[in-house]
C-alpha cells in the first residue's frame, strides 16, 4: 500500500522532503480495525510534528481520517466490516498519510451517516479537543439549563478547533464569545454561532465593556498562549478556568493566576492514547455524541478546503498552506487507494 512519509525532521523551506513509500497492508489484531482511508484532514499539529526527531524513520503523519473498516481484530466488539468511521489515532503509531491504517476500536466512532468523507474528517481532532476541554477540563453540565448565563471566550474562533468548540458550547448553552479581525473570519465564526465576536487586534478589555461584559467564566485559548496569558487572568473571573492547546514557547509567572484563585489546565487531546489511560473509550463517547447531532442537524463539518489525491505534493501543499496561518475551518485531503 502507498504511505506518504519523512526520514528525518524538516522545515518547509527545505524543499518538500515527503517520500513515496511502499508498505504491506497490515493484519487487525485484538481490538484493533483495518481502515481503508478516503479522507484525512491535516492540522497545525502535523506541521509541528514533522519538525520534531523522528526516532523509527519513516514517519508517517496524519491524524483525522475518515474510512470503511476493511477488517476487525478477533476480540472487536463495536464494529464490523464495512462500517463508515472517523477518528483522529494517535502520534504513538503511523498517522492516516496512508492507504489503510491499524487503529483502536476505542479511539473510533461510526461516521455521521448524512456526512461524505471529506466532510467528516474535519471533525475528529477538533472534536475531541473541544469536547474533552469542555467536558472535562471546565467540567461544563451535560444539561444546557445548567449552563445558561456562564461564559466562554474562545481565543481565535474561525480556526478547526474555535468552529467545532462553538458548536458545541452553544449546543451545551453557554454564551459564546470569540476573536477574529478578517471580515471572511469574522462571517465564519458567527456561522458557527458565536454570539458576539471580537477584534483580537484592538483592546479586548475595551471591548468587553462595549458589549457590557466585565468577565467571563471560561477563556480557551487556541492560538499564541503566551502573547494572550496575561490578558486572559485580565479577562477571567474570579475562580474561572483558562484552558489552552498551545504549549508555551516563554517562561510565564504562574503567580499571576494566585490572586483571582484562577485555574490553568493544557489540554492534549491525546494524553489519553498516549498514556494508555483506563478511560480511552471516551475518545469513541465523545466521537458518537458529535456523531449523533451532526445527523440531528446540530453541527456542521468544518472542511472549508479540499485537495484530491495523497501525494508528496499534495501534502506539501497542504502544509504550506496550514504553516500560512490563513485557513478558516479545516483541509481536508481525498485519498486515492487505487
Amino acid at each position: 500500500m502507498k504511505a506518504i512519509g519523512f526520514n528525518a525532521p524538516f522545515k518547509l523551506e527545505d524543499g518538500n522532503q515527503f517520500q513515496e513509500i511502499e508498505l504491506n497492508i497490515p493484519e487487525p489484531k485484538g481490538k484493533q480495525l483495518l481502515v481503508k482511508i478516503q479522507s484525512m484532514s491535516v492540522n497545525p499539529v502535523d506541521t509541528k510534528q514533522r519538525i520534531l526527531p523522528v526516532e523509527h524513520p519513516p514517519r508517517i503523519l496524519g491524524f483525522d481520517a475518515a474510512g470503511i473498516v476493511e477488517q476487525v481484530g478477533e476480540d472487536v466488539t463495536m464494529f464490523e466490516s464495512g462500517d463508515n468511521v472517523f477518528y483522529s489515532g494517535s502520534p504513538t503509531q503511523h498517522g492516516s498519510n496512508e492507504a489503510y491504517q491499524l487503529i483502536e476500536e476505542e479511539l473510533v466512532a461510526k461516521a455521521p451517516a448524512n456526512l461524505t468523507p471529506e466532510q467528516a474528517a474535519s471533525l475528529p481532532l477538533t472534536g475531541l479537543t473541544a469536547s474533552e476541554t469542555l467536558f472535562d477540563v471546565f467540567q461544563i453540565s451535560q444539561d444546557p439549563e445548567e449552563n445558561k448565563g456562564k461564559s466562554l471566550l474562545i481565543i481565535n474562533g474561525a480556526g478547526g478547533v474555535g468552529s467545532i468548540a462553538t458548536q458545541i458550547a452553544k449546543q451545551y448553552g453557554l454564551k459564546v464569545i470569540t476573536t477574529a479581525s478578517r471580515k471572511e473570519t469574522i462571517e465564519w465564526t458567527k456561522s458557527m454561532g458565536a454570539d458576539i465576536v471580537l477584534n483580537y487586534k484592538e483592546d479586548l478589555k475595551a471591548q468587553f465593556e462595549q458589549h457590557d461584559i466585565n468577565e467571563v467564566d471560561y477563556i480557551f485559548c487556541t492560538f499564541n498562549t503566551d502573547l494572550y496569558y496575561e490578558k486572559m487572568i485580565e479577562l477571567i473571573k474570579p475562580l474561572g478556568h483558562i484552558a489552552t492547546i498551545v504549549a508555551f514557547n516563554d517562561k510565564q509567572d504562574l503567580n499571576l493566576l494566585k490572586p483571582k484563585s484562577v485555574k490553568f489546565t493544557h489540554e492534549f487531546m491525546f494524553a489519553r492514547p498516549v498514556n494508555r489511560t483506563p478511560d480511552m473509550i471516551k475518545h469513541h463517547e465523545y466521537l458518537k455524541d458529535i456523531a449523533e447531532k451532526v445527523e440531528q442537524g446540530q453541527y456542521r463539518h468544518t472542511t472549508t478546503k479540499v485537495i484530491n489525491g495523497l501525494t508528496t505534493e499534495t501534502l506539501y501543499q497542504a502544509h504550506q498552506i496550514l504553516e500560512s496561518s490563513t485557513m478558516i475551518g479545516k483541509l481536508v485531503i481525498n485519498v486515492d487507494n487505487q
